[in-house]
């Protein structure tokens, strides 16, 4: 961790606007101090795009300061003290010193204005956002020791952890998306309380809960989030099928660690993330979701067999159906919902390829399959690799560079990802003399399925097939 850049390099790295918001306050008699994630990220190394402002003056008074200076005023969050402000390029959210309550039976606050930066820096959730420049001065303002902390790797609380997390169960989730994000770990003191205030998390909603998962998941350790999330309990309240996954090992360890295996998982699909040039542009939360997923139906399908072996018999489908339901709890969009339960369902169509084989007519059907999905289906495939067998995992990564030169060979012919039939809706209507309605739909699928199976034919011959087809259709007789 580094120290706080000098004065001189802070003014060249904060913009101009901190400067004059901070002159502008003092000079109308107030004190006005940068504050919270901002200041932590100089520590960093780097200036955050956000930029928050807390100040001794009541929101009238803000708005006052500020009259004629910004280019625009927003009053959404004045019952909490907050006035947002637009002054150029920059967005800005200025708050009056508080020193919030809590009804426990909920995390909405009960708003009480401060009159000192140091009690409106206690209520923060940790130390190291609980530090505070003053402007224009540039001091450091730090009562809790969060520069020390930061340094030290360590996620602290200003007061006691029981009492913050009280407050606000949300802070606990934030925990762990710190120790994804910053690759930092939570005090002994902080694990504790979350362990013992697992539950608290019930009181906040779905949305807010996502929100900070999806931040977990795409940090730069979500292992470790992940992690402190199951060992804290607070995995069995927003992600069960996580913690369902450490299977109990049987005497003979006839079967690996699947929670363990999920995580390396995860991290090797990290590491088949792309640039934003490429096919799958890093972090990507939809292959790293389904990466942490693909096997939450091991649990509910794992059986013993008679030969001493284990099998967990569409698992697959089963851990599609799960992950569905959580992404819906958790208020997922459909879209992401959708991609994320179609890699699940996908993850295991390509082993046995490399025995096998497939036809020309397999490769279509998996390309198809995929859809817009292709690009992350590849990388999850090759991350669900984890074997120590090196010859196992030698053998499997040639067969799929083998099914992706397929791929792209059978691609150069024909466009397998917007494979359509031979004949449109318009076509076949028009062929059997039908109407809109479910007949065309089986029409079209069994044209597609004869597309996938043969490829391209002249329409010509894919008429024929539908003629064929419909003289077997009670539906040919009627009439």
């Amino acid at each position: 961790m580094q120290q706080l850049p000098s004065s001189q390099v802070l003014s060249e790295l904060l913009p101009s606007v901190v400067f004059d918001l901070g002159q502008l306050f003092v000079d109308a008699g107030f004190e006005l101090s940068l504050v919270g994630g901002p200041v932590r990220d100089l520590f960093l190394g780097r200036v955050s795009p956000d930029l928050d402002f807390t100040t001794s003056a009541s929101p009238d008074e803000t708005l006052a300061t500020v009259a004629g200076w910004a280019d625009a005023t927003w009053e959404v969050g004045r019952d909490f003290g907050t006035i947002a402000l637009r002054k150029g390029d920059d967005t800005i959210e200025v708050t009056t010193y508080r020193a919030d309550a809590y009804d426990p039976s909920s995390r909405k606050p009960i708003v009480a204005f401060g009159d000192k930066l140091e009690d409106d820096l206690y209520r923060r959730d940790f130390t190291m956002n609980a530090m505070a420049l003053r402007l224009p001065s540039l001091e450091l303002v730090d009562p809790y020791n969060g520069a020390r902390d930061l340094a030290a790797g360590q996620v602290r609380t200003p007061g006691a952890p029981s009492m913050s997390f009280s407050d606000d169960p949300l802070r606990m989730m934030r925990a762990a998306r710190f120790a994804s994000q910053l690759g930092v770990t939570v005090a002994e003191d902080v694990r504790a309380a979350m362990t013992e205030m697992a539950n608290r998390i019930e009181i906040i909603s779905a949305e807010r809960v996502r929100d900070e998962l999806i931040k977990l998941i795409n940090g730069i350790d979500p292992r470790s989030g992940i992690d402190l999330l199951v060992d804290t309990g607070l995995a069995d309240l927003v992600l069960p099928e996580v913690s369902a996954l450490r299977l109990e090992m049987d005497e003979h360890h006839r079967h690996k660690d699947v929670y363990q295996h999920s995580l390396t998982v995860l991290e090797q699909a990290m590491e088949y993330e792309t640039d934003v040039a490429g096919p799958v542009p890093g972090p990507d939360f939809v292959l790293r979701f389904a990466a942490l997923m693909h096997d939450i139906g091991k649990p509910a399908t794992r059986k013993f067999e008679p030969s001493g072996a284990v099998s967990f018999r569409h698992h697959d489908v089963v851990g599609a159906k799960q992950v569905k339901a959580r992404m819906r709890a958790l208020r997922f969009d459909n879209d992401t919902i959708k991609a994320v339960a179609r890699l699940v369902e996908l993850h295991m169509r390509f082993y046995g390829y490399g025995d096998a084989g497939w036809s020309d007519s397999a490769v279509r059907r998996y390309v198809h399959d995929a859809g817009d999905l292709l690009e992350r289906l590849h990388r999850l495939t090759r991350s669900d690799v984890t074997t120590r067998n090196r010859k196992k995992a030698e053998r499997l990564a040639f067969a799929y560079d083998d099914l992706e030169t397929r791929i792209k060979e059978i691609g150069e012919q024909e466009e397998m990802a917007a494979v359509r039939p031979d004949l449109n809706g318009a076509q076949i209507m028009e062929l059997l003399g039908i109407k809109p309605g479910p007949v065309v739909g089986r029409a079209y699928n069994f044209l597609l399925e004869r597309r996938l199976d043969e490829g391209p034919t002249e329409p010509e011959a894919a008429e024929a097939a539908l003629r064929a087809w419909w003289e077997q259709q009670p539906e040919s007789q009627e009439g």
